[in-house]
């Protein structure tokens, strides 16, 4: 599974150039590192933003992050942040559009290298909590935590993600059911699917509160093995 890349899928306006700080303005001492300091390249400061922004979510109990706090992670000036992002709402989307193209692309992936419906549900489910175990930061945006005093579009956006994931957990399901002989399929489908992702979402906000240390994968075959039985 994934952890935060070199680059993400980013949103919202176009790279603007980030002024260096100058020889004038900066601390005594640091004049000559801020000659040779390198400028960095086009998105690579918005990247620094969100996998600073990430780490700090990791941190087990953390307050809501400010991006005076998030700033003085990077050593940069606020106004430098908003230089790459219009809000602070606009760094957790990206966050978030982290989690739904990293997830999506691995769901495309295992439809299609396994043929049986049942056995996609589960790794589905399996690949969504490696997921989440891999990159506890992500958790607390999965889960809502670290969005409670952001703007409300970010939860709304995180629960189609899982309205999505459910979905595609309903497709696998039905082909499943129908292939067994179910006289319900569609019933089926939607009461498995609907566990199956209450699953997910309850470990992982398990995960968050015990600091990361209950894993959300836990006996996870087992668990699997029951309800898709």
């Amino acid at each position: 599974m994934p952890d935060l890349p070199e680059e993400l899928p980013l949103v919202g306006q176009d790279e603007a150039p980030e002024a260096p700080e100058s020889a004038a303005t900066a601390a005594p001492g640091t004049a000559a590192a801020v000659a040779t300091r390198k400028r960095p390249k086009p998105g690579e400061r918005r990247v620094q933003i969100l996998q600073t922004l990430a780490r700090m979510l990791e941190q087990p109990g953390a307050e809501r992050i400010t991006t005076a706090a998030l700033a003085a992670k990077l050593g940069v000036s606020e106004a430098a942040l908003y230089r790459h992002f219009a809000s602070k709402a606009q760094m957790f989307e990206g966050l978030i559009e982290f989690i739904e193209s990293s997830v999506f692309t691995l769901v495309n992936q295992l439809v299609e290298r396994e043929e049986s419906p049942a056995t996609q549900a589960q790794k589905i489910t399996a690949m969504l909590l490696q997921f989440g175990e891999r990159n506890p930061g992500m958790v607390r945006v999965m889960v809502g935590d670290a969005l409670v005093f952001e703007h409300e579009r970010l939860t709304t956006r995180m629960n189609l993600f899982f309205d999505r994931v459910e979905s595609q957990l309903r497709q696998c399901l039905r082909t499943a059911a129908e292939a067994r002989g179910s006289s319900t399929p569609t019933v089926d489908a939607q009461a498995l699917a609907s566990a199956l992702v209450a699953l997910m979402v309850g470990r992982l906000h398990r995960y968050a509160r015990s600091g990361f240390k209950r894993l959300p994968t836990e006996h996870l075959d087992m668990a699997l093995a029951r309800l898709t039985s």
